[in-house]
């Protein structure tokens, strides 16, 4: 009988962090992607294993599966299975000890008690006690990772947190809606002004200095004000390809409290 099984909703930069280190400590871990991920940090994101097979991220690989039976063999490999399935439909095929909602939607999608033996969401959208077991703070800032047992997360202020001093001049969202066509790559160095992509012929520039971490990846048909690329401003290439310092707090606090929950609903293995 397979136990320890942990599906998380959601492959972008936070919940592959969140898979990484569960993978890592033990646990069987499904991911759950839409058809068509919309991931800016596709370097540290499980998510791009939809499109391209597999995906590795710090040692621990990712590959896509396309049902049950594979899913299986996966985790022999010692792989983390990920499939398209945005309705997590899969999860009434087998039992699910814990389910972890970490899309960051910033709204509920559906995810609820029932689903598992114990639920976990990241971020705003969801009330503990109500919605899931346990919410996980995702908020930078002197409180990311706490458990929330009762209410919610900080509400989504539209702002990114500071780095070096820049906050909303670090994130670039489409200027209108249509294909995206890039011209530099995740780990450039560029300067403000730069053309780093195009919409349907219309110019993305650089809104800093910097290194480019997240750019979504080309070729996708994006909405007007999407989020679509992230620059660093502390110019160190090799956080491209690394899990952030943010992603391993909400890890850690999402680690923290399965580990609770099973110790509170007397749940063992």
């Amino acid at each position: 009988m397979l136990k320890d099984i942990v599906v998380v909703r959601g492959g972008g930069d936070i919940a592959t962090a969140i898979a990484h280190k569960l993978h890592r400590s033990g646990f069987k871990v499904l991911i759950l992607e839409t058809a068509l991920p919309l991931a800016i940090r596709r370097t540290v994101a499980f998510a791009q294993a939809i499109f391209d097979g597999e995906m590795m991220v710090e040692e621990i690989k990712a590959k896509r599966a396309d049902g049950l039976h594979e899913v299986l063999e996966i985790w022999n490999e010692n792989c983390i299975p990920i499939m398209v399935d945005d309705e997590a439909s899969i999860t009434k095929e087998f039992p699910v000890d814990t389910l972890i909602d970490a899309t960051l939607a910033k709204k509920n999608i559906g995810t609820n008690r029932d689903m598992a033996s114990i639920t976990i969401a990241v971020g705003p959208g969801f009330e503990a006690e109500s919605d899931v077991d346990l919410v996980i703070e995702s908020n930078r800032g002197h409180h990311l990772g706490r458990l929330i047992f009762k209410g919610r997360a900080e509400e989504n202020t539209g702002i990114p947190g500071l780095i070096h001093g820049f906050g909303i001049e670090r994130v670039i969202k489409a200027p209108s809606s249509g294909k995206i066509t890039n011209v530099c790559n995740i780990g450039d160095t560029v300067k403000k002004g730069d053309v780093i992509a195009s919409i349907e012929g219309q110019p993305v520039e650089a809104t800093i200095d910097g290194v480019l971490r997240g750019l979504i990846m080309d070729g996708m048909y994006v909405k007007k004000a999407l989020k679509i690329a992230d620059i660093d401003p502390r110019c160190k290439k090799d956080h491209c390809y690394t899990i952030s310092d943010k992603a391993r707090a909400i890890a850690g606090g999402v680690l923290e409290g399965i580990l609770y929950m099973r110790k509170k609903k007397n749940i063992h293995t």
